[in-house]
């Protein structure tokens, strides 16, 4: 006779789900539980809300150029390129109606270049701070979790990044090649993520490499690039995070140092401003034609700063050490 097969038993008991269900669930809880004390210990921090802050209205002036662009703003007057104020009869013209900020010495209205200009630093910024992150947080956990020849390797290769003049750097690449916006944002990524960060990214790997868990990883059978991906790289991730901050203002800087030389094929950005003012001799001219220094100046030092001030928030979050509670 063949024996028979009870149905039951092959359905899981009641209440019960299948263990990846579980173990997913189970991050994500954990996951939103450390990103809301996160988040409350950031926000006790006034200089980084008040960044914050700042930066949500740079964000809103880059949303706000395409908008003005199609509803308000004529192309052939307010286009930051080739646009021109037909309306006045003198150039460089002062704030007015028409031209909030003025225009510049070849005509063109200077708030639409600087809300133009908003939406490049951000996209350089954002893509060189997660090419330098990505890079020196994998480089780190790699170094850290295969010592040796590896470790040694690439420890050299960030001393020997390190070691060199980074803008200098640029200013001689930018002046070999013809760089975009795009290139230099990876341009700058992959420099800075196999120079300083992937030492102290390293650093922190190793703190994270002889946790118990990590061991008890390698014992259940875990492979090499599993225990790298899903126990060390996660535990990076606020760290990384605070240096995307850092990462954002060194990127900001050195394009506007390159586009201030004309090394850098793009359309306008706040260091093309100042270049053109300074090439029309107007750099030196005092507070008379303020509007052609200020608002680009005036932007790259705010963008900077709170983005400066937004990582030292988020080191509180990240550093435990660093917090008040």
């Amino acid at each position: 006779m063949t024996p028979q097969t009870d149905p039951q038993s092959s359905v899981p008991p009641h209440g019960t789900e299948p263990a990846p269900t579980n173990l997913t669930a189970a991050r994500v809880r954990l996951a939103l539980r450390g990103f809301r004390e996160g988040w409350s210990i950031f926000v006790e921090s006034r200089i980084g809300v008040i960044g914050l802050a700042v930066i949500i209205i740079f964000a809103l002036m880059a949303i706000s150029h395409p908008i003005l662009m199609a509803t308000i703003w004529d192309e052939a007057t307010y286009d930051p390129v080739t646009g021109y104020a037909f309306d006045q009869i003198e150039q460089p013209a002062p704030p007015s109606w028409a031209h909030p900020l003025g225009t510049d010495p070849l005509g063109r209205d200077v708030l639409s270049q600087l809300l133009s200009s908003t939406a490049s630093e951000f996209i350089l910024g954002i893509v060189a701070a997660l090419v330098t992150v990505s890079i020196a947080t994998m480089v780190g956990a790699v170094a850290a979790y295969y010592g040796g020849i590896v470790d040694t390797l690439l420890m050299r290769l960030a001393d020997l990044v390190v070691s060199l003049p980074g803008l200098s750097l640029l200013i001689v690449l930018s002046a070999l090649f013809d760089l975009n916006l795009f290139m230099l944002a990876l341009l700058i990524g992959v420099l800075g993520g196999f120079g300083g960060s992937a030492i102290i990214f390293k650093s922190q790997a190793l703190s994270v490499s002889v946790k118990p868990y990590i061991e008890a990883a390698r014992v259940a059978g875990g492979g090499r690039l599993h225990i790298i991906l899903v126990h060390i790289v996660p535990n990076l991730l606020p760290l990384s995070f605070l240096y995307m901050m850092f990462t954002v203002t060194g990127a900001i800087f050195s394009e506007a140092v390159l586009s201030y030389f004309g090394l850098l094929n793009i359309r306008m950005s706040w260091g093309i401003m100042i270049h053109t003012a300074s090439t029309a001799g107007y750099l030196l001219g005092g507070t008379k034609y303020w509007w052609l220094i200020v608002p680009a100046g005036a932007s790259i030092t705010l963008l900077c700063s709170t983005f400066y001030l937004v990582g030292r928030a988020l080191d509180e979050v990240a550093n435990p050490r660093l917090r008040r509670r």
